[in-house]
C-alpha cells in the first residue's frame, strides 16, 4: 500500500526552474492555517551537492540539505531544470531508491527525464510538456507518452505536463490522500481553479477548463450553479438559442470535451464534496447533483474515481460529517 503522506522532499539540481520549485513550496510547504484547518508536511527542499544552486533565471538558490534528508520521504518530488538531456545521476538513483520503498514519485514538466534515467518510466504512461514529447517517446522507447494529458499518474508514479499542470497533479494528490474539501481549500488558497477531475485509478486524461470558456462562460457558471436541472444537450443549446449541433461543436471547440462528459464530471465533483461534508444517502446525493439515482452516480463515480461513493465517503467523511 503507498503511504499516507506526512513528508515531502523535493529535489533540484543546477538549472532549476523557479515556476516549478515554486509550485512545489505552495501546495506541500505551507504553515498550518486554523481557517482551513490544512495537514502540514515534513518538507525539505534537497539537491546533490548542498550549497549554491544555480538558477537560469537571474538568480540561484542557496540549499542546505544534500540528497540523504529525501531517504524517508512519503512524497519525492523533482522539481524542473532547463538542461533537461543531462540529469544528475545521483537525483536519478535517489528517485529510483524511493520508488523502490514505496513512496510517491511526482516528475513535473521534464522532471520527467529523470524518471526515465532512473529506469522508472518503462512499461508506464506518462507525460511531460508538450515541446519535450517527442524527445521524451525517443530517449526512451519503452515508455507510453501521452502528450494530450495534463498530468498521469500510474501506481505511486505521478508526472505532469508542466508549468500550472504541476499544480493539478499536486491538487490531485493532496485530494486522493486528504479528499476533496482539503483539496478544494489548497486551490481557493492560491487563487486556481479547483482540482480538475478525470480518470483517477490509473491515469488522469484530459481535465476540463474550469469555467473560463470564452463565449460559453456564462453557461458554465450557470451549469454548475443547476446541476439537477435537465442538462441534456438540447436544453443547453436552447438555452443558448443554438442548434444542438451548432452548441455541440462549438462546447468542444471551447472546452476541449463533449457537453455530457463536462457535466458528468461537475457532478461527480458535487457528489464528491457532498460525500464528505454530509452525512444524506447516496440517493439523496445523486438526485441533488442530477445523476436521479443511487446506480448512476455509482456508475459515473466508481469510472471517475476508482472507488464507490461509500468507499470514498468511509475514507474521507470522518470529522466533516460529524461537524455538519
Amino acid at each position: 500500500m503507498p503511504p499516507t503522506v506526512t513528508s515531502v522532499a523535493v529535489l533540484v539540481q543546477d538549472g532549476v526552474e523557479p515556476f516549478g520549485l515554486g509550485a512545489m513550496c505552495e501546495v506541500w510547504a505551507e504553515p498550518y492555517h486554523p481557517e482551513d484547518d490544512n495537514p502540514v508536511f515534513d518538507f525539505v527542499v534537497a539537491t546533490p551537492r548542498p550549497g549554491r544552486v544555480r538558477g537560469p533565471s537571474g538568480f540561484d538558490l542557496h540549499v542546505e540539505h544534500g540528497l540523504e534528508a529525501a531517504a524517508h520521504a512519503d512524497l519525492l518530488c523533482i522539481a524542473p531544470k532547463r538542461d533537461y538531456l543531462d540529469p544528475s545521476p545521483e537525483v536519478a538513483a535517489t528517485v529510483a531508491a524511493a520508488h523502490a520503498r514505496g513512496a510517491f514519485v511526482f516528475a513535473h514538466c521534464t522532471a520527467a527525464f529523470v524518471l526515465g534515467e532512473a529506469g522508472l518510466l518503462d512499461g508506464r504512461r506518462c507525460t511531460t510538456h508538450w515541446r519535450h514529447t517527442d524527445v521524451l517517446a525517443a530517449r526512451y522507447p519503452e515508455a507510453q507518452v501521452d502528450e494530450n494529458v495534463l498530468y498521469v499518474q500510474d501506481g505511486t508514479i505521478v508526472t505532469g505536463a508542466g508549468s500550472a499542470a504541476g499544480l493539478d497533479a499536486a491538487l490531485h494528490l493532496m485530494r486522493q490522500q486528504f479528499g476533496a474539501r482539503t483539496a478544494a481549500a489548497a486551490a481557493r488558497r492560491m487563487v486556481v481553479p479547483p482540482h480538475r477531475s478525470g480518470g483517477q485509478a490509473q491515469f488522469i486524461a484530459r481535465a476540463v477548463p474550469d469555467c473560463d470558456a470564452e463565449t460559453l462562460g456564462p453557461l458554465l457558471v450557470w451549469i454548475v450553479e443547476n446541476l439537477a436541472e435537465d442538462l441534456s444537450v438540447d436544453e443547453l443549446a436552447r438555452r443558448c438559442h443554438m442548434s444542438p449541433r451548432t452548441f455541440a461543436r462549438r462546447f468542444r471547440a471551447e472546452t476541449g470535451t463533449t457537453p455530457h462528459s463536462w457535466v458528468t464530471a461537475q457532478r461527480v465533483q458535487a457528489a464528491e464534496e457532498l460525500l464528505e461534508l454530509t452525512d444524506h444517502s447516496v440517493d439523496w446525493i445523486a438526485d441533488e447533483v442530477g445523476f436521479g439515482n443511487a446506480a448512476t452516480l455509482r456508475h459515473h463515480f466508481t469510472r471517475a474515481r476508482g472507488v464507490s461513493p461509500q468507499q470514498y465517503r468511509r475514507t474521507f467523511s470522518g470529522a466533516a460529517v460529524r461537524s455538519a
